[in-house]
């Protein structure tokens, strides 16, 4: 059992892109299911299905990669707050990643979002993790 899903399921999408494999298989969770349709609709991923064929399901994420240089649209993913030091923003403290080229993705009250979309409904909450 892992102590950070998130993590987890993060590593596992990294680990996908540096093996340049097409599909990934993850155990699913709602805050990853949330998490997967923010990376959908920011366009870092071809496509997504959620599987219930087990008690606790899986999230096959199809990876996006350029079609000319075969480089994956994914740069790079990473963890920001954890379970021993949990990071939050207010709602003028969310960081903008490379100038807005990136996204935050914020777990909040009024649910999972990006960055973007959080200072727009002026609410902060937990960094979960930067993507670009």
């Amino acid at each position: 059992m892992t102590t950070d899903p998130i993590a987890d399921y993060l590593t596992r999408i990294r680990n996908a892109v540096l093996a340049n494999h097409r599909v990934v298989e993850i155990p699913a969770s709602n805050l990853k299911k949330e998490i997967t349709k923010i990376l959908f609709d920011q366009g870092y991923i071809l496509s997504y299905k959620f599987e219930d064929n087990t008690a606790q399901g899986t999230i096959k994420i199809a990876l996006k990669y350029d079609k000319l240089t075969k480089e994956s649209v994914i740069k790079n993913i990473q963890r920001i707050s954890k379970p021993g030091l949990r990071k939050y923003a207010g709602a003028n403290e969310v960081p903008r990643i490379l100038n807005g080229l990136g996204i935050a993705i914020v777990s909040t009250s009024h649910g999972v979002m990006t960055g973007k979309q959080a200072r727009a409904q002026k609410v902060g909450g937990e960094v979960l993790c930067y993507v670009y």
